[in-house]
């Protein structure tokens, strides 16, 4: 036995194993004491037998201590060997790094993985990989893991915080400061290329429904000899199956103007990439027809089953009609993605939806006591006009009708005050917001006129107090809603909503009366938002005009009351004054707003002014009203205003459009404003 071997002592349980036989020597010499009381002849001999194995076990147990002394000590140098061989050898790319991230020590696997040699290589780990920063490290005792791309191939890797403050403290070459918490990473990759690349098959193997519909098929055929319409449907059948058919998917016609589309996620993708381009091809479809033909269409995907897609697809075309057809809209579980939408909605000569709206209405009216009207923030002569019609018609069934307004703006003040000082109407016919909550209740009809966003509403928590809402607005939809409506009518065609209440009290009931300062109310919203008849007028427009006319209307009258004040005509003429032309096209300005009582309207005003300069396309005007960037954004027909409003959380019509941008200061709004325009315009969405 040697030295070293000799000062080294056996403990826990190894010891108490080897000593077993020793302890056993006492059990013997027991049993031999109790032999010695039956025979001593047998006594004598189990005892020379005791002092045999007690001799031998001694002897055992002094000279192969060192031999096992001797078998641990390889054992333990051979483990720690093949450890550190099994770990080089470890199929997995591995590394060890110090608290700085630079590279301590890897293994053969992270040595193909990155090219670089085993000895000397003592960079930073950032230098491999470019996106694994200092900052993605984990806290103490923590584990952290990352999606890694690294030469074509999909990695994850995993990095360990190891703690050696204990391994330095009994160390006797290294000492660490107190609490100075030093440590090691450890960092290893799994290779999930291949795991990847059959997630992306299995979802572009997923099924995705659409619906697809003709916007104005009725219209087209209508322009078209009665012996060609037959042609004019077989040609746009074939264009339509032709384009699904060539990326894999299946088109089945189901009334004259619907079809219902199935195809895979990854036949979605190519038509993502390209742009839904059977938008622009079936207008080129043309035998004849006045009228090019648009359609629409509706996809939904991403909810995991087959049925909610269908449901999805519904909502979708809904959406896409709801905002003027010619567009694509898909809906993703939450998220809405618009495609198209470019060109200005079809009017429809018929008025058969008027008159079923019409209906419709009164009689959710007739079941209820009380009815409440309200329009969109910051009302506006439109908004106020279209919630005066709805009181008429209310008022003709004796119903308790009041309108929402909580801040009465200069540009309807006129209005209201022919209201206020004629004794006909009650004192209670304006209330604020406050008020508004006192008087609805499950008994109430809540009428919302000019808007479809429920954060836009005068009064939003009137929404959540009753159960019966009707919305009624001329402004295309977008993926926030009033969803728990009785009554939806949107029509983006329609030039204002005081044109579609006046097209409904024509169908409200017979022999309804409209009084003067109504049909003046009226008329004045059909002409602000017309800009006196010159922007988005149809047949239906001068119609709903004349019949206001018919009521009363006195144009003279009206323009009286919209004479404007010094300080805003002043206002909007330092808008046009500074405009800046920005990528020669767009007109981009801002309104001063210390001076005008009602910045946003002398906005919007500013930007209807700025389209008659040459070269213009579109115009934005910018107001900072009580902390809030009003963005108006205007067009004629070469532009659509909406899209771009959208984009930054706004939206409108084509040709009309706004947003609203809070905690944000004028220089950042207008240049989120040019980046926006410039994007859109890089990427051939404007």
């Amino acid at each position: 036995m040697n030295k070293s071997t000799q000062k080294m002592r056996l403990t826990g349980r190894l010891q108490r194993y080897l000593r077993w036989p020793l302890w056993m020597i006492l059990v013997l010499a027991g049993a031999d004491a109790a032999v010695y009381f039956m025979n001593v002849e047998a006594g004598v001999l189990i005892s020379i037998c005791i002092v045999v194995y007690t001799a031998a076990a001694l002897m055992l147990y002094r000279r192969k201590r060192a031999s096992v002394f001797n078998d641990l000590i390889t054992f333990a140098t051979q483990y720690g060997q093949i450890q550190k061989q099994l770990l080089a050898d470890f199929s997995l790319p591995y590394a060890i790094t110090d608290e700085q991230g630079k590279i301590l020590w890897f293994n053969a696997a992270f040595a193909r993985l990155s090219g670089k040699e085993r000895r000397g290589y003592r960079k930073s780990i950032t230098n491999i990989f470019s996106e694994i920063t200092l900052e993605k490290f984990p806290e103490e005792g923590e584990e952290v893991d990352y999606p890694l791309s690294y030469q074509k191939r999909d990695y994850r890797i995993y990095i360990k915080y190891i703690n050696i403050e204990g391994l330095i403290e009994n160390s006797e070459l290294l000492e660490a400061a107190p609490d100075s918490g030093a440590c090691l990473y450890a960092v290893y990759l799994s290779d999930e290329t291949r795991l990847n690349e059959y997630i992306r098959r299995y979802e572009d193997e997923t099924m995705v429904t659409g619906l697809i519909y003709l916007d104005n098929y009725e219209e087209a055929l209508e322009s078209v000899e009665e012996v060609r319409r037959s042609l004019l449907t077989a040609l746009l059948d074939r264009k339509i199956n032709k384009y699904f058919n060539e990326i894999d998917g299946l088109v089945k016609k189901f009334e004259k103007d619907k079809y219902l589309l199935v195809m895979r996620t990854g036949s979605l993708k190519k038509l993502k990439e390209m742009k839904f381009s059977i938008l622009k091809e079936v207008k080129t479809v043309n035998i004849g027809n006045e009228m090019a033909v648009t359609i629409s269409i509706g996809i939904g995907e991403g909810s995991g089953s087959y049925a909610k897609n269908s449901e999805y697809a519904r909502i979708a075309i809904d959406l896409a009609l709801g905002r003027g057809g010619d567009q694509v809209v898909i809906k993703e579980k939450e998220k809405i993605s618009y495609f198209g939408g470019k060109s200005q909605a079809v009017e429809k000569s018929t008025r058969v939806k008027a008159r079923v709206k019409a209906h419709a209405l009164r009689e959710f009216m007739d079941s209820k006591e009380k009815v409440v009207v309200m329009g969109h923030k910051i009302i506006d002569v439109d908004s106020f006009g279209s919630a005066v019609g709805i009181y008429r018609a209310a008022k003709t069934l004796n119903k308790r009708t009041h309108i929402v307004i909580d801040n009465i703006t200069s540009s309807i003040r006129p209005l209201i005050q022919a209201f206020q000082q004629n004794p006909d109407y009650d004192p209670h016919m304006f209330v604020n917001c406050s008020d508004a909550k006192e008087i609805v209740d499950e008994n109430t009809l809540v009428v919302v006129v000019d808007t479809n966003k429920p954060s836009y509403t005068e009064c939003e928590d009137l929404l959540y107090l009753t159960r019966t809402i009707v919305v009624l607005d001329h402004h295309r939809q977008g993926s926030e809603v009033i969803r728990n409506s009785v009554l939806s009518y949107i029509e983006p065609y329609a030039s204002s909503a005081c044109e579609m209440v006046a097209e409904i009290l024509q169908y409200f009931t017979e022999g309804i009366r409209i009084r003067n300062v109504e049909a003046d109310a009226l008329y004045a919203g059909i002409m602000v938002d017309t800009d006196n008849f010159l922007q988005k007028t149809g047949v239906r427009t001068f119609e709903a005009a004349a019949f206001l006319r018919r009521c009363g209307a006195d144009v003279t009258r009206v323009r009286k009351m919209f004479r404007e004040d010094m300080n805003d005509y002043r206002a909007r003429g330092e808008a046009i004054r500074n405009a800046e032309l920005y990528k020669d096209s767009f007109a981009i300005s801002v309104c001063p707003s210390d001076y005008v009582e009602s910045p946003t309207v002398v906005g919007a005003q500013a930007a209807n002014e700025l389209l008659n300069i040459v070269g213009v396309k579109a115009s934005f005007v910018l107001t900072d009203y009580k902390g809030v960037i009003y963005i108006s954004a205007r067009a004629i027909d070469e532009i659509n205003v909406q899209i771009i409003m959208e984009r930054m959380g706004g939206g409108g019509h084509l040709n009309i459009a706004g947003c609203q941008l809070e905690k944000t200061t004028l220089e950042e709004a207008i240049s989120y404003l040019k980046n926006t325009l410039a994007q859109m315009l890089e990427g051939g969405e404007i």
